[in-house]
């Protein structure tokens, strides 16, 4: 047990909101930069192949799939925002909860708001690309997809770990091999 008391309902949406708005507008951001100085389709190269930038547009999901349907991946990008918001306006008394869901909702934000204003239209938008890592994998992504990704791997490991949205922390008893809950916000 840490000692730190569990946050307040409105101690963790004030969290979450503040993360996602931060994340939403550095994604923004950067895709206003990579659409007024990167060349379209042109490889421009950062950290020789480590890093590269490279502008294009996303019509469909991940890896472009789905091109036709897009409007389905706004419809869940929106359900996953609410999704978080409810789980964050009646459950999160964690701290590293409301830090994970306030960048991942960040991240969900990015993408939604290109599939709601950009071309060619609501709710069909072109996501805006331009980071490309050759040496990790062929994909071109944005900084929202960076906290998606991210953000989804915490928390897979929060749930490993046991840590609860209200901040309880399941442990396995050594000499009963039961487990137990208990207060423990991190």
């Amino acid at each position: 047990m840490t000692g730190k008391a569990p946050l307040r309902a409105a101690a963790a949406g004030t969290i979450i909101a503040f993360l996602a708005v931060l994340v939403l507008a550095a994604d923004q951001f950067s895709k206003h930069l990579a659409l007024e100085n990167l060349p379209y389709q042109e490889r421009v190269p950062v950290v020789g192949d480590f890093l590269q930038f490279y502008l294009t547009r996303n019509p469909g999901a991940a890896f472009s799939l789905g091109e036709g349907v897009t409007w389905v991946f706004t419809i869940i990008l929106a359900a996953a925002a609410v999704t978080i918001v409810v789980l964050a306006v009646r459950q999160v008394r964690s701290r590293w909860w409301a830090v994970v869901l306030g960048l991942l909702l960040g991240g969900i934000l990015g993408n939604l708001t290109d599939r709601l204003l950009r071309e060619p239209g609501f709710p069909t938008g072109h996501v805006v690309d331009f980071i490309h890592t050759p040496w990790m994998m062929p994909a071109i992504y944005n900084v929202a997809d960076i906290f998606i990704v991210s953000m989804m791997i915490t928390v897979a490991l929060l749930v490993l770990l046991g840590l609860h949205l209200d901040g309880t922390r399941e442990r396995r008893s050594a000499a009963h091999g039961e487990d137990a809950v208990t207060s423990a916000d991190a």
